[in-house]
């Protein structure tokens, strides 16, 4: 089964092209080709599927196996797969996701994609659509005390449930202790993803991200967006904001008026190869 790596700002998928390929459990393909010691590695798999209502669809598992319904770097790279690969002519294209129909513009440069701008939709925050155990009508610096420590978040849904948490340092974080204790609060029924936020400025801020279902990863676009209007609700940044991650920088625009979030950033192409899986 031929594979391709992809990354965005250094969160990585294996991609299949399952137009061509047949994964037969994509849970357990997942599990075993994210392992960074005796399989390909990355933070998932992502099968690039046909769709009756947009140009593709896109069908996403953590590295755990577990089921998501939406990547903002991965259909990113979807769009360069696509293009790249000829499947495609259009720079303007639609792709089904388990969080709906995102439409995305592709930047192409000699040829190839290298940029993309994901119309993410609408911030979610209502707590029953989230989800979160919650009987307000919306969380936002909320007190929660995880692993003995007091935290306020914002809870906010691009298609996946995210818990923005605001600090005063990013590195001083130890996600990998505290990530787990998040992911897993019994506030969040379907478990969250959690980002670690510090505003550097009213147009920048700093992002470290656990995200479930795959652990501390170096990106995560919809994490992004959620921590963006995160800092909106909480009067911290204005509507364009450029946010630092550990595998580079998205630059995401609230457009307050269709009450949409545009997402923008890099997608590149690894590898390529086969595998038994």
């Amino acid at each position: 089964m031929k594979f391709t790596k992809m990354h965005g700002c250094g969160n990585d998928y294996v991609y299949i092209n399952s137009f061509i390929e047949k994964v037969e459990n994509p849970e357990e393909a997942a599990r075993i080709l994210s392992d960074r010691h005796f399989g390909i590695g990355s933070d998932g798999l992502i099968l690039i599927k046909p769709s009756e209502q947009a140009d593709f669809f896109m069908d996403m598992y953590n590295a755990d196996g577990s089921a998501s319904p939406m990547c903002g770097n991965g259909i990113r790279c979807v769009a360069k797969y696509v293009y790249d690969h000829g499947m495609t002519d259009k720079k303007q294209i639609s792709i089904e996701t388990g969080a709906g129909i995102k439409y995305l513009d592709l930047k192409v440069v000699n040829q190839k994609v290298e940029e993309v701008t994901v119309d993410m939709g609408s911030p979610i925050t209502d707590p029953k659509l989230i989800p979160v155990q919650s009987e307000e009508d919306q969380i936002i610096a909320k007190p929660i005390t995880v692993g003995g420590t007091y935290y306020e978040i914002t809870c906010v849904s691009m298609g996946n449930p995210h818990a923005v948490v605001f600090v005063e340092d990013t590195k001083a974080i130890d996600i990998e202790k505290i990530g787990p204790l998040f992911e897993n609060h019994v506030m969040f029924p379907k478990r969250t993803n959690t980002e670690f936020i510090h505003v550097i400025d009213r147009n920048t801020i700093d992002m470290r991200v656990w995200e479930r279902g795959s652990g501390e990863t170096l990106a995560c676009g919809t994490g992004a967006c959620a921590s963006v209007y995160a800092c909106i609700l909480n009067g911290f940044t204005e509507d364009q904001v450029t946010v630092k991650l550990l595998g580079g920088e998205l630059k995401i625009v609230y457009d307050r008026e269709k009450n949409t979030i545009f997402m923008t950033g890099p997608a590149v192409t690894v590898f390529q190869g086969e595998t038994e899986i």
